[in-house]
């Protein structure tokens, strides 16, 4: 196998969910570098691999870092892998990718499970764009004015929240955005108790609420982002778009008129063909 850093993703619960060229690189590499060994040995085992495992995370000494480094720059195979799902994404490892990318070392990633896209892909919200928040403040001022400054994004928003505070969370979603703002509400995915609930924030908070259950486990809240906002043609620009359709196109017009006023194209035509007809 190549020498290098292999980011290797892992089921986010069911293990059906593991690719074959994970285990294969989890049985040749020379070090499984593992957020907690006692989950990442956990693993291994259910699929008989017997291999090296040792710490690595944000607070490891800085020696844990150098082993990894080292092992590669001797042409060695390292699989990085977190608790569950894909590492790097709201975990622990970007600063060890860099390290060994600046030293000219190959970095690899192996594919597979990822709760916020899982939950993103069974959202039935927009997903063309989608903005990967991670973990909101633990403490509700922090939450409530970062969820502020997002009130107004218009892609859908992910986030990872821990079970005692997701009803908090919700609730603080319902202020930022409004009662009426879609969410789901993905818990446990994969698993055998696995929730997906959309439903807009006021009606999802109750539902939270009416069931504990709904409070334990791993969870990912997927929120709808704003809906664009229909900008008024006053009678100037009403006036000046009925001039210019005069001498020009209608769709000319429309990107003339949209480039001086900021306003969308589509609709300063769509105005025009209703105009005309």
């Amino acid at each position: 196998m190549e020498s290098g850093l292999y980011v290797v993703a892992t089921p986010i619960g069911n293990l059906g969910d593991i690719t074959q060229r994970a285990l294969d690189v989890l049985a040749a590499a020379d070090l499984v570098a593992a957020e907690d060994t006692r989950t990442t040995r956990g693993l291994l085992a259910r699929f008989n691999i017997d291999n090296t495992v040792f710490a690595y995370h944000d607070h490891s000494d800085p020696r844990a870092a150098r082993r990894i480094v080292d092992c590669v720059a001797g042409g060695g195979v390292v699989a990085l892998v977190s608790d569950a799902g894909t590492p790097l994404i709201s975990d622990p490892g970007y600063r060890l990718v860099r390290e060994l990318q600046e030293a000219g070392l190959p970095v690899i990633p192996v594919p597979g499970a990822c709760a916020a896209v899982a939950a993103l892909c069974a959202s039935g919200l927009p997903t063309d764009r989608f903005l990967f928040e991670g973990f909101l403040p633990g403490k509700a001022a922090g939450r409530q004015a970062r969820l502020q400054a997002l009130a107004e994004r218009q892609e859908t928003l992910v986030f990872y929240e821990a079970p005692h505070r997701v009803l908090d969370c919700v609730g603080d979603m319902r202020a930022a955005f409004g009662d009426a703002r879609e969410a789901l509400l993905a818990r446990e995915v994969t698993k055998a108790f696995e929730t997906l609930r959309r439903a807009p924030l006021a009606e999802l908070e109750a539902f939270i609420a009416a069931d504990p259950n709904q409070q334990r486990g791993e969870i990912v809240l997927v929120v709808a982002g704003q809906r664009e906002k229909e900008t008024t043609i006053d009678a100037d620009t009403a006036r000046l778009l009925r001039r210019l359709a005069e001498e020009l196109p209608p769709k000319r017009a429309a990107a003339v008129v949209a480039e001086h006023t900021g306003l969308r194209k589509k609709q300063l035509y769509d105005f025009l063909l209703q105009d005309q007809g």
